[in-house]
Protein backbone atom coordinates (compact mmCIF):
# COMPACT_ATOMS: atom_id res chain seq x y z
CA UNK A 1 0.00 0.00 0.00
CA UNK A 2 1.25 3.27 -1.03
CA UNK A 3 2.24 6.10 1.27
CA UNK A 4 0.01 9.33 1.09
CA UNK A 5 1.90 12.43 -0.16
CA UNK A 6 0.83 15.78 0.61
CA UNK A 7 -0.76 17.26 -2.04
CA UNK A 8 -3.14 14.29 -2.23
CA UNK A 9 -3.43 13.92 1.23
CA UNK A 10 -5.25 18.05 1.08
CA UNK A 11 -7.13 17.13 -1.95
CA UNK A 12 -8.97 14.10 -0.19
CA UNK A 13 -9.37 16.22 3.37
CA UNK A 14 -11.04 18.59 1.31
CA UNK A 15 -13.72 16.75 -0.57
CA UNK A 16 -14.28 14.88 2.36
CA UNK A 17 -15.34 18.57 4.17
CA UNK A 18 -17.11 19.94 1.58
CA UNK A 19 -19.10 16.44 1.16
CA UNK A 20 -19.61 16.63 4.98
CA UNK A 21 -20.50 20.34 4.82
CA UNK A 22 -23.18 19.82 1.50
CA UNK A 23 -24.75 17.48 3.69
CA UNK A 24 -25.42 20.10 6.48
CA UNK A 25 -25.84 22.88 4.32
CA UNK A 26 -27.33 21.64 0.55
CA UNK A 27 -27.26 24.90 -0.73
CA UNK A 28 -23.28 24.70 -0.85
CA UNK A 29 -23.45 21.77 -3.52
CA UNK A 30 -26.57 23.63 -5.22
CA UNK A 31 -24.10 26.51 -6.33
CA UNK A 32 -21.31 24.17 -6.48
CA UNK A 33 -22.15 21.84 -8.46
CA UNK A 34 -21.72 22.11 -12.44
CA UNK A 35 -25.00 23.36 -14.14
CA UNK A 36 -25.18 23.80 -18.14
CA UNK A 37 -24.02 27.11 -18.82
CA UNK A 38 -27.01 28.27 -20.41
CA UNK A 39 -28.58 27.67 -17.54
CA UNK A 40 -29.03 31.14 -15.14
CA UNK A 41 -27.87 28.50 -12.06
CA UNK A 42 -24.51 27.88 -14.12
CA UNK A 43 -21.34 30.05 -12.85
CA UNK A 44 -18.07 30.05 -14.21
CA UNK A 45 -16.40 28.62 -10.59
CA UNK A 46 -18.58 25.55 -11.07
CA UNK A 47 -15.94 24.31 -13.72
CA UNK A 48 -13.61 23.81 -10.51
CA UNK A 49 -15.66 23.72 -7.27
CA UNK A 50 -17.83 20.81 -9.27
CA UNK A 51 -14.22 18.31 -8.43
CA UNK A 52 -15.42 18.91 -4.61
CA UNK A 53 -18.99 17.88 -4.56
CA UNK A 54 -20.14 14.03 -4.52
CA UNK A 55 -23.58 12.95 -4.99
CA UNK A 56 -22.96 9.88 -1.94
CA UNK A 57 -20.55 8.61 0.35
CA UNK A 58 -19.40 5.91 -1.82
CA UNK A 59 -19.28 7.59 -4.88
CA UNK A 60 -16.53 9.92 -2.99
CA UNK A 61 -15.42 6.68 -1.48
CA UNK A 62 -14.42 5.76 -5.05
CA UNK A 63 -12.61 8.70 -6.13
CA UNK A 64 -11.10 9.52 -3.21
CA UNK A 65 -9.45 5.79 -3.14
CA UNK A 66 -8.33 6.36 -6.75
CA UNK A 67 -6.98 9.35 -5.79
CA UNK A 68 -4.67 7.93 -3.32
CA UNK A 69 -4.08 4.95 -4.89
CA UNK A 70 -2.80 7.02 -8.44
CA UNK A 71 -2.30 10.43 -7.16
CA UNK A 72 0.36 9.29 -4.78
CA UNK A 73 2.52 7.85 -7.05
CA UNK A 74 1.89 11.07 -9.63
CA UNK A 75 2.66 13.49 -7.15
CA UNK A 76 6.30 11.75 -6.22
CA UNK A 77 7.28 11.88 -10.05
CA UNK A 78 5.93 15.42 -10.65
CA UNK A 79 5.84 17.36 -7.49
CA UNK A 80 3.09 18.61 -5.59
CA UNK A 81 3.16 21.89 -7.52
CA UNK A 82 2.68 20.55 -11.14
CA UNK A 83 0.32 17.48 -9.75
CA UNK A 84 -2.02 20.47 -8.42
CA UNK A 85 -1.87 21.67 -11.86
CA UNK A 86 -2.27 18.59 -13.92
CA UNK A 87 -5.33 17.02 -11.33
CA UNK A 88 -7.02 20.84 -11.72
CA UNK A 89 -6.71 21.08 -15.76
CA UNK A 90 -8.10 17.47 -16.40
CA UNK A 91 -11.54 18.43 -14.20
CA UNK A 92 -11.87 21.75 -16.17
CA UNK A 93 -10.97 19.46 -19.57
CA UNK A 94 -14.01 16.82 -17.83
CA UNK A 95 -16.08 19.77 -16.79
CA UNK A 96 -16.16 21.74 -20.29
CA UNK A 97 -16.70 18.40 -22.41
CA UNK A 98 -19.54 17.65 -20.37
CA UNK A 99 -21.01 20.82 -20.95
CA UNK A 100 -19.99 20.74 -24.82
CA UNK A 101 -21.62 17.28 -25.01
CA UNK A 102 -24.78 19.02 -23.17
CA UNK A 103 -24.71 21.94 -25.80
CA UNK A 104 -25.12 19.60 -28.56
CA UNK A 105 -27.68 17.49 -26.29
CA UNK A 106 -29.73 20.61 -25.99
CA UNK A 107 -29.45 22.57 -29.27
CA UNK A 108 -30.60 19.44 -31.23
CA UNK A 109 -33.91 19.39 -29.49
CA UNK A 110 -34.49 23.33 -28.60
CA UNK A 111 -33.10 24.75 -32.12
CA UNK A 112 -36.04 22.31 -33.64
CA UNK A 113 -38.61 23.88 -31.41
CA UNK A 114 -37.56 26.94 -32.00
CA UNK A 115 -38.21 26.69 -35.46
CA UNK A 116 -41.90 26.08 -34.18
CA UNK A 117 -42.08 29.04 -32.78
CA UNK A 118 -41.42 28.04 -29.33
CA UNK A 119 -39.01 31.36 -27.84
CA UNK A 120 -36.24 30.16 -25.40
CA UNK A 121 -38.31 31.57 -22.60
CA UNK A 122 -41.41 30.04 -23.26
CA UNK A 123 -39.00 26.76 -23.28
CA UNK A 124 -37.90 27.27 -19.87
CA UNK A 125 -41.23 27.56 -18.55
CA UNK A 126 -42.63 24.76 -19.96
CA UNK A 127 -39.49 22.81 -18.01
CA UNK A 128 -40.57 24.82 -15.08
CA UNK A 129 -44.33 23.24 -15.52
CA UNK A 130 -42.71 20.04 -16.92
CA UNK A 131 -45.00 20.22 -19.78
CA UNK A 132 -43.36 20.74 -23.40
CA UNK A 133 -45.30 19.92 -26.57
CA UNK A 134 -43.58 18.85 -29.19
CA UNK A 135 -43.78 18.49 -33.32
CA UNK A 136 -43.60 14.87 -34.41
CA UNK A 137 -40.06 14.71 -35.94
CA UNK A 138 -39.18 14.42 -32.00
CA UNK A 139 -39.71 11.78 -29.52
CA UNK A 140 -40.45 11.92 -25.78
CA UNK A 141 -36.57 10.29 -25.55
CA UNK A 142 -35.61 13.22 -27.37
CA UNK A 143 -36.89 15.71 -25.46
CA UNK A 144 -35.74 14.01 -22.56
CA UNK A 145 -32.17 14.44 -23.31
CA UNK A 146 -33.11 18.04 -23.85
CA UNK A 147 -34.05 18.76 -20.23
CA UNK A 148 -31.78 16.66 -18.60
CA UNK A 149 -28.93 18.28 -20.84
CA UNK A 150 -30.04 21.73 -19.40
CA UNK A 151 -30.91 20.64 -15.93
CA UNK A 152 -28.89 17.75 -14.33
CA UNK A 153 -26.07 19.16 -12.64
CA UNK A 154 -22.71 17.10 -12.55
CA UNK A 155 -20.79 16.63 -9.11
CA UNK A 156 -17.44 14.83 -8.72
CA UNK A 157 -14.05 14.16 -8.63
CA UNK A 158 -13.88 11.27 -11.70
CA UNK A 159 -12.79 13.80 -14.97
CA UNK A 160 -10.02 14.82 -12.74
CA UNK A 161 -8.90 10.86 -11.55
CA UNK A 162 -9.44 10.10 -15.17
CA UNK A 163 -6.97 12.21 -15.82
CA UNK A 164 -5.00 10.95 -13.67
CA UNK A 165 -5.44 7.20 -14.53
CA UNK A 166 -4.14 8.21 -17.98
CA UNK A 167 -0.97 9.69 -16.47
CA UNK A 168 0.09 6.60 -14.17
CA UNK A 169 -0.72 4.08 -17.09
CA UNK A 170 1.54 6.22 -19.37
CA UNK A 171 4.22 6.17 -16.47
CA UNK A 172 4.00 3.16 -15.10
CA UNK A 173 2.25 0.78 -18.28
CA UNK A 174 2.85 -2.82 -16.48
CA UNK A 175 1.13 -2.48 -13.24
CA UNK A 176 -0.95 -4.80 -12.92
CA UNK A 177 -4.60 -3.38 -11.96
CA UNK A 178 -7.95 -5.42 -11.13
CA UNK A 179 -11.27 -4.18 -10.75
CA UNK A 180 -12.79 -5.33 -7.37
CA UNK A 181 -15.98 -6.84 -8.84
CA UNK A 182 -13.44 -8.46 -11.50
CA UNK A 183 -9.94 -10.03 -9.59
CA UNK A 184 -7.92 -10.70 -12.67
CA UNK A 185 -4.86 -8.18 -12.76
CA UNK A 186 -4.24 -6.77 -16.26
CA UNK A 187 -1.42 -4.59 -17.19
CA UNK A 188 -2.04 -0.63 -16.84
CA UNK A 189 -1.72 -0.25 -20.43
CA UNK A 190 -4.50 -2.43 -21.28
CA UNK A 191 -6.88 -1.80 -18.21
CA UNK A 192 -7.20 1.55 -18.62
CA UNK A 193 -7.83 2.63 -22.18
CA UNK A 194 -10.26 -0.47 -22.23
CA UNK A 195 -12.02 1.57 -18.87
CA UNK A 196 -11.83 4.62 -21.15
CA UNK A 197 -13.43 3.06 -24.18
CA UNK A 198 -16.24 1.51 -22.05
CA UNK A 199 -17.16 4.83 -20.69
CA UNK A 200 -16.85 6.10 -24.42
CA UNK A 201 -18.95 3.58 -25.48
CA UNK A 202 -21.73 4.50 -22.91
CA UNK A 203 -21.49 8.25 -23.76
CA UNK A 204 -22.11 7.30 -27.17
CA UNK A 205 -24.81 4.60 -26.99
CA UNK A 206 -26.81 5.70 -23.97
CA UNK A 207 -26.23 2.20 -22.35
CA UNK A 208 -24.36 2.44 -19.39
CA UNK A 209 -22.51 -0.29 -18.14
CA UNK A 210 -21.16 0.90 -14.84
CA UNK A 211 -24.84 2.37 -13.79
CA UNK A 212 -27.18 5.00 -14.10
CA UNK A 213 -26.43 9.03 -14.15
CA UNK A 214 -22.73 8.91 -15.01
CA UNK A 215 -21.37 11.71 -17.12
CA UNK A 216 -19.51 9.36 -19.03
CA UNK A 217 -18.44 12.40 -21.51
CA UNK A 218 -16.25 13.87 -18.49
CA UNK A 219 -14.43 10.71 -17.70
CA UNK A 220 -13.36 11.04 -21.45
CA UNK A 221 -12.75 14.77 -20.92
CA UNK A 222 -10.57 14.41 -18.04
CA UNK A 223 -9.02 11.42 -19.93
CA UNK A 224 -8.23 13.20 -22.91
CA UNK A 225 -6.35 16.21 -21.24
CA UNK A 226 -3.79 14.09 -19.21
CA UNK A 227 -2.93 12.62 -22.46
CA UNK A 228 -2.36 15.80 -24.17
CA UNK A 229 0.03 16.80 -20.91
CA UNK A 230 1.67 13.76 -20.62
CA UNK A 231 2.73 14.11 -24.28
CA UNK A 232 3.07 17.57 -24.50
CA UNK A 233 5.40 17.24 -21.43
CA UNK A 234 7.03 14.00 -22.40
CA UNK A 235 8.10 15.88 -25.30
CA UNK A 236 9.08 19.61 -23.78
CA UNK A 237 9.76 19.52 -20.02
CA UNK A 238 11.43 16.71 -18.59
CA UNK A 239 14.49 16.54 -20.76
CA UNK A 240 16.61 14.79 -17.78
CA UNK A 241 13.27 12.80 -16.65
CA UNK A 242 11.39 10.99 -19.54
CA UNK A 243 8.03 9.80 -19.21
CA UNK A 244 7.16 6.48 -20.44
Amino acid sequence: MTSITRAVMHLIIANVLFFILAVFIPVIQDKAALYYFENPEFHWWQLFSHLFMHGSVPHLFFNMFALYSFGAPLERYFGSNRFILFYFACGLGAGLLHLGVNYYEFHKVADVLYAHDYTKEQLIAAFAEGRISYPSTLTGEDVQQMYEAYMTRAVGASGAVYGILVAFGMLFPDAELMLMFLPIPIKAKYFIPILIALDLFSGVTGFSIFGSNIAHFAHVGGALIGFILMKYWQKNLFNNRRLY
